[in-house]
Formats: structure tokens, C-alpha cells, sequence
């Protein structure tokens, strides 16, 4: 061989090694990375290569697959009622990805889980695996009474229901909504519609009822009557308060007053500032049982931490550190306090239950393709927040309001209910902000149990409606009270 030929020889076989060694590389050590490269379109062409499993609602499937002609994307998902389920289901889209129940079980729905394969050997030479089901607990009537009472008013707001007894979310509304199935392949105009839909100043696209907090307004005076009752600093809920009306905030110059004229609210009992929602006696119980104690009592309701429904929620607020104004108007759910629908609700739901708080979930059970049961839900509790005697005290006070009091159009014939309206200002300037309106209920059976609590939230910015007219009481009990007779029927 002469000197040139053994060069070449050299030189090729160099080349013929580190392309064997690139080659092991990838294989060995890239592989992963390469194969969840968004950029990698054949994960893609595997996602929606095939038709996938569905979300459930009351057996009935709430989504689909359908081919998509002309595409090396075989299949994309379709939504029955789709802006109505759109919170609970979120999207799938070729072009977008997915979100919500869609995004947190895609490997169920897939077939992609491990738990779906069907025997080994199909494992080892690599069929491919039929989706699975997610059953959630939604109840659909409940569903569709949140639903329709937001849109009827045509309202920015969201409502969520849950069975206090187990932490079932047995509805999940949010408005304005949107409808999946319009962005769900990725063609130019799927794509236009979602830029919209992203783009639109009303927001559609988020989740009111879990993903945004909002000031509770006086729907947190019923936390305040627990925190104030379960640390001793009110023993007896009929006895007067002696605490005047107009209220004077400590530190400071400025006096609160009430919506009914502060006479009626001047030095009254708990129970009677529950039923006229009186802001005196809220304000001067929160700054007597002091930040730390209210704080501790709001963070056994589950504040101050996201939650997961899967899905994960955003957290409600009380914060640390206040000053004694403060923690005076956290009485009151103003100040800086926040709670999403989802974080009321919890609140009226632990208190619906004797003190008890469920961890809230929206999946009742994952199914294999033959339908066989690989995951149930059990109910789990959150924790007790307040004592049952505390509990049954504040519900007392609640039933009263509903009876007597603001709480009025929330009355269902037959049927014991508590409730608590509340009407959130907002803003740097609330002279000029349209204050939110909140309304939170429970209804109970015969024995005492309650199968369905309901937190509504309506922010009025845009409604034709005068601001004197707004309040929980006008635009959210009737929507409540829909909610829970779909529940109990």
C-alpha cells in the first residue's frame, strides 16, 4: 500500500468512527432530550396520530377525535359545549398545546401511560395503546345552571360548587368562555382564532374560577365569625356587640360605615351584623382576635397555598405582617386580601360541613380503554378548620340571613340554606371601580348533611346595569340558588 492510500485509509476510518461514536451519542445520551424537542414534529405526528381517550361528564363523553384532512396529523379534539366545559376540560390544540385536565392526564388520554398497557409483550414490540377515560365529578345540570345564570346576565364571572361531605367539584363555570374545538388543529385561521381569543381584553382563555383572585368582600365575614368564635374573642353570637357604628378604624382618622343606615348596625350582636352585614362588628371582631389568629384560622381554610384538582389553583391571601387598620378591614374581606371563587367555596363548604374541610377534586376515576378502573378518587381532608361547635354556630348565623336577613333570595321551600352575600371595592380609586359581587351558600339535607356548597363571583365592569344595583344578593343568589336545586333534584 503506498503512502497515499494509507493516508486515505487512515482518514476514512477515522470518519467511520465518530460517526459510530455520534451515532451511540445520540442514542445513549440525546436521545431524550431529542425526543422532547417541541421542535421535534414526529412527536407531533405520534400525539395525534390516532384518536385518544375522553373526558367524561355524568358517562357521558364531553370531547372527541376527528380526522384532519390533508394533514400528516391525523386526528385533532372536539368539545360537546365546549365553552361550557372549557374550565374543566381546557384545551387540546396541534398548535397550542394543552391545559387544564386536556394538559395534567395527556399521557391517560394518549395511551402513552404506563399503567394502559395491555401485556407485556404488546410493551415490548411497541403497539400502540387505545386511550384512556377521565371520569370527573361534575354534575352536568349544576354545570349548566352556573353556566347559564353567568351568561345570562352577560357577565364577567365564574361559579364553583362543591359536596362539602367528600370535596367533589360538582360545577365549574367561568365567562366569558370559549370554545376549543375552534383552535384545535393548526391551520392559519385555528391560529388566528386563538391570537383573538390570547388578545381579547375580557380575557376568555382564563380560569376565573381557580387561576384569578379577587378581594372577597363580606362573604369573608363568615371566616371572620369562625376565627372570632374559635379564639374566644366572641363566646356569644346574640348578645351585644357595644360596637358603634360608624366604625373608626384604629390608627387613623377614618370611619367605615355601613349599607344599611348605621343605626341599625350600631353595638348589635354578631348574628344580627351576619344578617344586615353589619361592617362594624366584622371589623372590630378581626382587629380583637389580631392578625396572627386570623391568619392561622383563614390558612385552615385553605389560604395562603395553591391547591391541586388536579389542576392547579392560585392561592388566596392573608398576609402577614399587617398593621392594626389592616387586619381591622381583612374583617370586612377588604384590604389586601384576595380569594379566588374555588377558595370561597371552600370556605363555605368547610363550614356547611361542621368545621371540616375536603380537599376539593375533579376527577373521579381514570379508566382504561376496556373501561376497567385503574385510579378512583378517595375523598381526603384538607383539615378541620374550626371546632363543630363553632361551625354549627356560624351556620346559625348564615340560615338567619337567609331567613331574615340580605341572604333572602336564596330561600329554596323545604330546604334549610345559608348563605352570605358581599360586595368587593377594588382598585386604586373605588369611587370610579364598579365593585365585584360575591354570593356564597349551602344547602342541607334533612339529617343535617349538606350535599352542595356554591361560591358565585361577578365583576360588573362592563354589565348594563346602574351601580346601586349591584350586589351578591341581586346578581348572585339567584344563580346559587340554581346551582344548588340542580343538585338536590
Amino acid at each position: 500500500m503506498n503512502k497515499t492510500l494509507r493516508h486515505a485509509a487512515v482518514f476514512f476510518g477515522v470518519l467511520f468512527f465518530a460517526l459510530l461514536g455520534r451515532a451511540a451519542w445520540i442514542q445513549a445520551v440525546s436521545a431524550e432530550s431529542l425526543a422532547k424537542d417541541p421542535n421535534n414534529r414526529r412527536n407531533l405526528i405520534e400525539a395525534f396520530g390516532r384518536p385518544r381517550g375522553d373526558i367524561i361528564v355524568a358517562g357521558r363523553p364531553i370531547t372527541g377525535s376527528i380526522q384532519t384532512p390533508g394533514s400528516d396529523l391525523l386526528y385533532k379534539r372536539t368539545y360537546t359545549d365546549g365553552p361550557m366545559y372549557a374550565p374543566v376540560t381546557g384545551y387540546l390544540s396541534q398548535a397550542q398545546g394543552a391545559t387544564l385536565l386536556e394538559g395534567v392526564h395527556r399521557d391517560v388520554l394518549s395511551g402513552t401511560d404506563p399503567r394502559l398497557r395491555s401485556s407485556v409483550l404488546n410493551s415490548l414490540i411497541g403497539k400502540e395503546t387505545a386511550g384512556g377515560n377521565i371520569v370527573t365529578t361534575i354534575d352536568p345540570d349544576a354545570q349548566k345552571a352556573a353556566y347559564k345564570g353567568l351568561t345570562d346576565l352577560g357577565a364577567k364571572g365564574a361559579v364553583v360548587a362543591l359536596d362539602p361531605r367528600n370535596g367533589k367539584i360538582l360545577a365549574m363555570a367561568s365567562t366569558p368562555s370559549y370554545d376549543p374545538s375552534v383552535f384545535a388543529g393548526n391551520s392559519r385561521k385555528e391560529g388566528g382564532e386563538f391570537t383573538r381569543l390570547n388578545e381579547d381584553k375580557d380575557k376568555p382563555l382564563s380560569n376565573r374560577a381557580i387561576r384569578e383572585a379577587y378581594p372577597p368582600g363580606s362573604t369573608f365575614k363568615i371566616l371572620t365569625a369562625a376565627a372570632a368564635l374559635e379564639h374566644g374573642t366572641v363566646t356569644d353570637i346574640g348578645a351585644p356587640s357595644h360596637v358603634p357604628a360608624p366604625y373608626q378604624l384604629p390608627d387613623s382618622s377614618t370611619k367605615i360605615g355601613n349599607v344599611v343606615p348605621d343605626a341599625q348596625c350600631d353595638k348589635v350582636s354578631m348574628k344580627t351584623a351576619m344578617q344586615w352585614s353589619c361592617n362594624n362588628v366584622f371589623l372590630d371582631a378581626a382587629l380583637k382576635t389580631g392578625g396572627d389568629k386570623m391568619r392561622e384560622t383563614a390558612e385552615k381554610f385553605g389560604f395562603n397555598q395553591e391547591h391541586l384538582l388536579p389542576v392547579r389553583t392560585s392561592a388566596g391571601t392573608y398576609p402577614e405582617r399587617l398593621d392594626r387598620p389592616q387586619t381591622a378591614l381583612t374583617g370586612m374581606g377588604q384590604g389586601s386580601l384576595t380569594s379566588t371563587p374555588m377558595q370561597m367555596a371552600m370556605v363555605a363548604a368547610g363550614i356547611a360541613n361542621n368545621g371540616t374541610v375536603m380537599k376539593p377534586h375533579l376527577v373521579e376515576q381514570i379508566q382504561a380503554p376496556d373501561m376497567s378502573v385503574i385510579e378512583k378518587a378517595a375523598p381526603e381532608a384538607h383539615g378541620r378548620a374550626v371546632s363543630e361547635r363553632t361551625a354549627k354556630k356560624v351556620q346559625d348565623m348564615m340560615e338567619h340571613t337567609v331567613r331574615e336577613g340580605t341572604a333572602d333570595g336564596a330561600q329554596i321551600p323545604g330546604v334549610t340554606v345559608g348563605a352570605k352575600p358581599g360586595t368587593a371595592q377594588h382598585g386604586s380609586d373605588v369611587r370610579d371601580e364598579r365593585p365585584y359581587a360575591w354570593f356564597v351558600a349551602y344547602a342541607k339535607h334533612r339529617d343535617g348533611t349538606s350535599p352542595v356548597a356554591v361560591a358565585v363571583f361577578i365583576d360588573p365592569k362592563d354589565m348594563d346595569i346602574s351601580r346601586s344595583d349591584i350586589g351578591g344578593g341581586r346578581l348572585g343568589a339567584p344563580i346559587a340558588k340554581a346551582v344548588m336545586n340542580a343538585v338536590l333534584t
